[in-house]
């Protein structure tokens, strides 16, 4: 009963933010109250449970990154970039596309896609601008790109790391089994972009002619300020990179970093806090309370449980269900509480196979289904609303179904090409 009205509750919230009816931040928060008024979350415990709650720890990393680009875009190295971009691909719509998603791509699997979409999204939009053209595409383009190339290693995405903990899986494990097929994947994806979007490529000579003649390097106002911030991204970064080292989460890191930045950018702290978008916060706050009563009260991990009973003995069969099912269950729930709910699941179905390398290919299905889900629809992962967010804030809104009906089309391509991966790699 309590599972039946917690899906009720989830599937209507769902529907005003899917229709955008209604403000999505003003639908969470009252889908998460409906949740907490009807006992359907576990008390205060949503607080300070990560598998049960707010995972604060994509709070905080949302929040010490956001602070962290805020400080940086006061140099004008963002401006920099846009038209260096824009003069490097001489304004040709589909090349420059390739290049901010090749850029996006090849920073995601050594930061956490939430980061990586935070830094290249303000470039964007700004040579759009420049060049007078729509910015949707190229953000849509992106955060695709990202959650793809974040998939090959163990820190390009958060449920990465929730599955190597899990199953005992090293950067390297990752690096040989995952990145393979994330390079095949995303160069199907690059070819794929130019007829997705070839109705949004626009190329006017004028603008692109402005553009050529200006001087990129008279676009950084402060010299002095950008190389103090990129040194502390880059200890940022470093920091990120040595989590499996040192042990200190990725949010505590962004937080200091967020700290540090400010002390030797000498920032104003009210201006720089008013860089930050807190309706993308309280959004996933409220959404991690939405989906903790779908993880209370049982209904993900009965979807779960049932779909790894329907194929018994059959683990070529199980693998097929963990990758499809994770991409379906991936577009419609963030993808991070997702695999915490899923991922015990994973270790008792991989305790009964009958040899160590049968268990690990139940992992890497786990994992790409999971991973590529995260393109299915907008609320599918971390990076999808943030994106979102910017977008809005710049003036580029995106719509629901205007990101999900490219999402839907990429998850379903490139969960089909990870399936095709398994069955050769695995079980041929």
């Amino acid at each position: 009963m309590t599972g039946a009205l917690a899906l009720t509750v989830f599937v209507v919230a769902f529907f005003f933010i899917a229709t955008e009816k209604v403000n999505k931040v003003k639908v969470v928060l009252v889908a998460a109250g409906l949740m907490a008024v009807l006992g359907l979350i576990p008390g205060a415990q949503v607080f300070f449970s990560e598998h049960e709650g707010i995972d604060w720890n994509v709070i905080f990393l949302l929040f010490g990154m956001m602070v962290i680009v805020g400080i940086i875009k006061q140099t004008g190295v963002f401006d920099f970039l846009a038209i260096w971009a824009a003069k490097k691909s001489k304004g040709r719509p589909y090349r420059l596309m390739v290049m901010l998603m090749a850029i996006t791509a090849i920073a995601s699997p050594f930061l956490d896609n939430v980061t990586t979409i935070m830094l290249v999204a303000p470039v964007t939009v700004m040579v759009c601008d420049r060049l007078h053209i729509p910015a949707q595409p190229y953000l849509i383009a992106e955060v695709l790109a990202s959650n793809i190339g974040g998939a090959a290693t163990l820190i390009g995405d958060p449920p990465n790391i929730i599955i190597g903990s899990r199953a005992g899986l090293t950067f390297n494990d990752f690096l040989v089994h995952m990145a393979p097929v994330v390079i095949v994947v995303f160069v199907v994806f690059l070819l794929l972009t130019r007829v997705l979007f070839r109705r949004s490529f626009e190329y006017h000579p004028e603008r692109v002619a402005e553009v050529m003649a200006l001087q990129e390097r008279r676009a950084i106002t402060d010299p002095r300020l950008l190389a103090r911030c990129l040194v502390v991204l880059g200890l940022v970064v470093i920091g990120f990179g040595l989590h499996a080292v040192v042990h200190v989460e990725p949010s505590i890191v962004a937080l200091v970093g967020a700290g540090v930045m400010m002390l030797v950018a000498r920032a104003d702290t009210a201006e720089t806090l008013r860089e930050v978008e807190w309706p993308t916060l309280v959004f996933f706050m409220g959404l991690f309370v939405m989906v903790a009563g779908l993880v209370h009260t049982g209904v993900i991990a009965t979807v779960g449980a049932w779909a790894i009973g329907a194929v018994g003995d059959n683990y070529f069969g199980a693998a097929t269900s963990l990758l499809f099912g994770s991409a379906v269950l991936g577009a419609f729930f963030d993808n991070i509480p997702y695999v915490a709910t899923m991922a015990p699941i994973v270790e008792g179905l991989v305790a009964q196979a009958p040899d160590a390398a049968t268990g690990q290919a139940l992992w890497w299905a786990f994992a790409l289904g999971a991973d590529f889900g995260g393109n299915g629809t907008a609320v599918a992962a971390s990076a999808n609303v943030v994106a979102l967010g910017i977008a809005a804030r710049s003036g580029h809104r995106i719509t629901f179904w205007q990101f999900t009906r490219y999402g839907l089309l990429v998850t379903a391509l490139t969960s089909v090409l990870a399936w095709i991966y398994v069955w050769l790699r695995y079980f041929l």
